[in-house]
């Protein structure tokens, strides 16, 4: 999965403008997380039953690893 680092210290950001790379900069990391639950959910989809169980999951752990909730 791929990191988006949102610890950068932003300085200058006051005002209109600022607020707008704020927003802008939020929306990307959301769309990017999303992204990558999909093409979590996707890769993990593929597998069979068996290949799940060789790694410790399930079926039904699929949504949660997806969104970052490990069931482990």
């Amino acid at each position: 999965m791929a990191a988006f680092d949102t610890t950068r210290t932003t300085y200058g950001s006051v005002g209109l403008f600022g607020r707008i790379g704020s927003l802008l900069s939020t929306v990307l990391a959301e769309a990017i997380a999303w992204n990558d639950a999909r093409v979590t959910r996707k890769t993990l989809g593929v597998l069979s039953d068996r290949e799940l169980a060789d790694i410790g999951m399930c079926r039904g752990d699929i949504d949660e690893i997806a969104n970052g909730k490990s069931p482990f």
